[in-house]
């Protein structure tokens, strides 16, 4: 039997779209209000902090540091099985957001919080995930 696909993300979706679509040219985009100057993400219609609907898209410079992480040793989702063991953290990123994903090229036992971290992308027909790699 063959192992099931990694899940992806599923698009169009109208708030998201343009984040999926960056990916595909290998950019992390994110949202920044127009009239507070927040910094908003995950992608949404709306600010975070004012409500206002004027968003503007800005471009990430992929950079951050580890807040905390798991490590997965376990998993009964057969299309996750040839990961294991992984590293699922939640990076803050330079430009002040924070974005869950995995932390690849390192032995899950030297991954760190406070570690440094930059952006790299899994390729797939359809899209581009970032994951982050230590510095």
């Amino acid at each position: 039997m063959e192992p099931r696909k990694r899940p992806l993300p599923r698009f169009p979706e109208p708030d998201t779209q343009p984040f999926w679509e960056a990916t595909r040219n290998h950019e992390l985009r994110y949202q920044a209000c127009d009239k507070c100057s927040a910094v908003v993400f995950y992608p949404r219609r709306h600010c975070t902090h004012c409500l206002s609907l004027a968003l503007t898209w800005k471009l990430s410079g992929g950079e951050g540091v580890i807040y905390t992480y798991s490590i997965v040793r376990q998993t009964y989702d057969p299309a996750f099985a040839p990961l294991v063991p992984y590293v699922i953290a939640w990076i803050d990123l330079d430009e002040g957001f924070r974005m869950l994903s995995n932390v690849v090229g390192a032995a899950p036992e030297a991954v760190h919080i406070g570690q440094r971290v930059q952006v790299q992308w899994l390729d797939y027909e359809e899209v581009s995930l970032p994951v982050f790699r230590p510095l």
